[in-house]
């Protein structure tokens, strides 16, 4: 298995990755919808690639996984540069051996070579598999997300 930058033309391939993930993640709570989004998030990825935010991981010419990473775009100062994972996504049948270990890793490499301080992710608090992997990863709680439905039972018709 490699770890590189991929060109702009696997963009439908690492999207098509992505879409699984987001609806394989509607399980945990994701409020994404997979389907309407893959224009955006293939928009996103190129401009990653572009922008050197974009490794894969390729077995035999198939992608495998790949994670997306850059700069925090907070507006504030802060007393810490921090760079952000913003997905990182393997196959599901490729879970498990090392794969998105391999990715994270990368992808904080590529982060500190640019001079960042630390490095940042979020997942859904209901994905326990995707938090035991970024706590054996070294990832601590930062911040916390909360949430609140604001509409009641007798709402929920038209929404979906």
């Amino acid at each position: 298995m490699t770890i590189e930058t991929p060109d702009t033309t696997a963009a439908g391939e690492i999207a098509e990755l992505w879409v699984e993930l987001a609806r394989d993640q509607r399980a945990f709570g994701s409020h994404l919808r997979a389907e309407p989004n893959r224009a955006t998030i293939r928009e996103a990825i190129v401009r990653d690639i572009i922008a050197g935010g974009l490794l894969v991981a390729r077995e035999d010419g198939v992608i495998v996984g790949f994670v997306m990473f850059g700069p925090e775009s907070e507006r504030f100062e802060q007393d810490v540069s921090r760079g952000i994972v913003r997905n990182i996504v393997v196959r599901s049948e490729r879970r498990n051996e090392g794969i998105g270990a391999e990715l994270l890793a990368a992808a904080e490499r590529e982060l500190a070579a640019a001079g960042f301080d630390a490095v940042a992710l979020s997942t859904l608090a209901a994905n326990e598999a995707a938090r035991r992997f970024y706590t054996r990863a070294g990832y601590e709680p930062h911040r916390i997300d909360f949430e609140k439905s604001l509409e009641s039972d007798s709402d929920k018709s038209g929404r979906g």
